[in-house]
């Protein structure tokens, strides 16, 4: 966003705004939109499925909209949380979509884990029509949407983040501006490269103790206080090595993620071998059947 619009917000007007709108109530959507409710913002849902809105005024309160432009009538703040780009494009910039009711100098915050692509085109229409725009993938799981210890990616200018700040800590254990528009989606980015690293080093351990008669249990504990140590070996090795996998973020929207990243970094000049690979492996579990299943289910094609 250029310096010229960004003057033109009125920001003290905005740290004080109460009334915001969410849209897309998926597993890390209806949480976080709870939480925005129970810190006392005037929150209006929208949601594709109309029960899933529904069940959420049942047990926040708040209000609920029958389009994305309706719900966001006269919000300080929109946030979105969807499942890619063309959901994102879909409920945005389509003729009911957001965009198209949001009021002048508001601020549409995404939460949707997509492109630094579509972050920017969002960016510059936001721009085109004087509202403030931010992308904010986060990482935490549903777990950390449902206990509030979400930690959030953000791209954009400065008074803009300011002004979204307080409401994003509403389910966040922290939350860090990184650049311009697309810096979250690109630290997202790395965030899955990372995991994906991780739990397949994890599931191969697990898979050389076992055939070699270890009890990994007792290892885990070991290992687990040392330089091996990893909120994935914390907190799935246990239901890795029971062979249950119905925890955490599923092995289809993994590869979604890691595509987003394997495409941009064709784009940058990135080699990211072992990045690639792992999500071959990936793709052997969804012809297994995992689809949904979480994604420490790597250990599944080792077994």
């Amino acid at each position: 966003m250029s310096a010229t619009n960004v003057n033109k917000f009125n920001f003290n007007r905005l740290n004080n705004m109460k009334k915001v709108s969410f849209i897309g109530l998926g597993v890390m959507g209806f949480p976080m939109a709870g939480h925005l409710q129970k810190a006392g913002y005037d929150v209006t849902v929208y949601n594709r499925t109309t029960t899933k809105a529904q069940h959420w005024v049942a047990q926040y309160g708040g209000a609920m909209a029958s389009t994305p432009a309706k719900a966001v009538n006269d919000s300080d703040i929109v946030f979105v949380c969807v499942g890619n780009d063309d959901d994102l494009r879909q409920v945005v910039l389509g003729p009911e979509g957001v965009f198209s009711g949001m009021k002048t100098q508001a601020i549409l915050v995404d939460h949707t884990t997509a492109s630094a692509t579509v972050a920017r085109e969002l960016a510059e229409q936001a721009t085109e029509l004087n509202l403030g725009f931010l992308d904010a993938p986060v990482s935490g799981g549903e777990a950390g949407a449902i206990n509030g210890q979400l930690s959030i990616m953000v791209g954009g200018e400065q008074n803009t983040y300011a002004s979204a700040e307080s409401a994003m800590q509403c389910y966040a254990k922290f939350s860090k501006l990184l650049g311009p528009v697309g810096s979250g989606q690109l630290a997202k980015m790395m965030n899955q490269i990372c995991i994906a690293g991780v739990i397949q080093g994890l599931a191969e351990a697990l898979h050389f103790g076992q055939n070699a008669g270890l009890d990994c249990e007792q290892v885990v504990e070991v290992i687990s206080q040392g330089a091996a140590g990893s909120w994935q070996m914390n907190n799935r090795h246990k239901s890795m090595l029971e062979g249950e996998y119905d925890f955490g973020f599923a092995v289809d929207w993994m590869r979604k993620d890691l595509d987003i990243a394997l495409t941009e970094a064709k784009n940058n000049g990135s080699t990211l071998p072992l990045t690639a690979l792992v999500d071959q492996f990936y793709a052997d579990v969804q012809k297994n059947g995992g689809k949904r299943w979480d994604t420490s289910s790597l250990l599944t094609r080792l077994s």
